[in-house]
């Protein structure tokens, strides 16, 4: 009777280490490929509404409508309910929960343990398994929703540190502004007329010795040679749009963006192009920045472009998934700048050739299409051909939790749905990139 028991143990043991030996199998055998994760910086539901509305219409369809996989965002931190932007971006580099002050650090200002347990980023991560990078910001360099995935420093306001930091990261394609702090002062560059940096350091020429090929508009970027492996493209002496309010940009005489810089789209395109070649697996993290600045300015009409701009990158994108199913392509925010809510009855409470009150009844404040005390905005056609009035109003100049959404298409996209943590960003992408699903 003793053996009978112990035999019958042994077996119960040796099925509990089988099962436990398959699921590990499972765990780490789910197919692999690129990511392409774009960061509409700023934006929740609300937004993507209204560019709906004023671009294509209430009946028709952006890119981001196309992406067939959606998940509700959930964006605490260790010690805030709304996000900052450098938290954001490291918890998205990272896969932990860190608090607002931080750039690609801990809260104890050390390097994060990342949710696959090593000290690296996801982008570090893949990296040091041959994997191409790149990194698209339409921001400066300094900005840490691309900068934290490569970055780490004890606070934000340590510009060179991250911008050295960026340039001597080892990521394939960096593409952003930000000139002012990649040249010394006293030197004149192709976008300012004096650098910023304070140590003497030259790191355009820096990025030449490491065999980046830099380049620093939109006529520049599209002529490169096909053979190009590493590229730095500097675009602006600091953001390569003009986050000021409608007032003052209509004062300067300034565009929300500066036309002689790529757009987004055309960015994130000839990123795809470098790093994909030859059926390479690639990493890109795009930003578009200008989401976020103008919601913090109130900018309607800027904040509306801006992400007019990323839709048109997540189009680039899908294009890509298209010919190469093997890509993720994930896309949130980490919070939502300014609070923007949409208005829209009929034409006789907001007449098209009549501007708007400069106040909701409630005080909060309207924007129309230049701004305060200027018309509405008028949608793109519906399916009857019918186009309406509308205003955006304001609730803070501050980041708010707001309705972020969670989409994706393409390689694994299956698993985004539900709330999703802010630190499962990072899962996903690790479970592409790595084809390992973490607990």
């Amino acid at each position: 009777m003793k053996i009978y028991k112990i035999l019958t143990l042994l077996f119960f043991a040796s099925t509990v280490i089988s099962a436990q030996k398959s699921n590990e199998i499972s765990q780490n055998n789910y197919p692999k490929g690129n990511v392409i994760f774009i960061h509409p910086d700023g934006t929740s539901l609300t937004v993507w509404n209204a560019v709906r509305m004023l671009y294509v219409g209430p009946d028709s369809k952006l890119n981001w409508d196309k992406l067939p996989n959606i998940g509700i965002y959930l964006g605490h931190l260790t010690n805030s309910l709304t996000a900052t932007s450098n938290a954001g971006g490291t918890i998205h580099a990272y896969g932990v929960k860190v608090g607002v002050n931080v750039y690609g650090k801990d809260d104890n200002l050390e390097i994060p343990t990342a949710r696959s347990g090593k000290k690296l980023s996801i982008m570090q991560e893949a990296m040091l398994a041959g994997m191409k990078t790149g990194l698209v910001n339409s921001g400066s360099i300094i900005e840490p929703g691309t900068g934290a995935f490569v970055v780490s420093v004890n606070a934000r306001k340590e510009n060179e540190e991250i911008a050295r930091q960026t340039i001597f990261s080892g990521v394939d394609v960096i593409m952003n502004g930000g000139e002012d702090w990649l040249i010394p002062e006293g030197v004149k560059g192709f976008h300012c007329n004096s650098g910023k940096r304070t140590d003497g350091v030259n790191l355009v020429k820096e990025a030449i010795k490491l065999g980046y090929t830099v380049v620093y508009d939109k006529e520049q970027l599209m002529n490169i040679d096909s053979k190009v492996e590493k590229i730095l493209g500097v675009f602006a002496e600091v953001h390569t749009f003009n986050d000021k309010t409608e007032e003052d940009q209509i004062k300067l005489n300034l565009e929300n963006f500066d036309p002689k810089a790529p757009t987004l789209a055309e960015m994130t395109d000839a990123a795809i192009n470098i790093l994909s070649r030859n059926n390479q697996q690639f990493f890109l993290m795009v930003e578009e920045e200008g989401t976020d600045n103008f919601g913090n300015k109130n900018n309607a009409k800027g904040m509306l472009e801006a992400l007019k701009r990323a839709d048109d990158a997540v189009g680039v994108a899908l294009h890509f998934i298209e010919r190469n199913p093997n890509t993720m392509l994930i896309t949130c925010s980490d919070s939502e700048a300014g609070g923007m809510e949409t208005i829209s009855y009929t034409e006789d409470y907001f007449p098209f050739d009549k501007p708007l009150p400069k106040f909701s009844s409630n005080g909060a404040p309207y924007d129309g299409i230049n701004g305060t005390e200027t018309f509405p905005f008028r949608s793109a056609p519906d399916k009857l051909g019918r186009t309406f009035p509308f205003a955006v109003s304001w609730s803070t100049t501050h980041d708010v939790c707001g309705s972020v959404l969670v989409r994706a298409a393409g390689l694994n996209s299956e698993y985004v749905k539900g709330s999703i943590d802010n630190t499962d960003i990072y899962k996903f992408m690790y479970l592409t990139l790595f084809g390992k699903m973490l607990p």
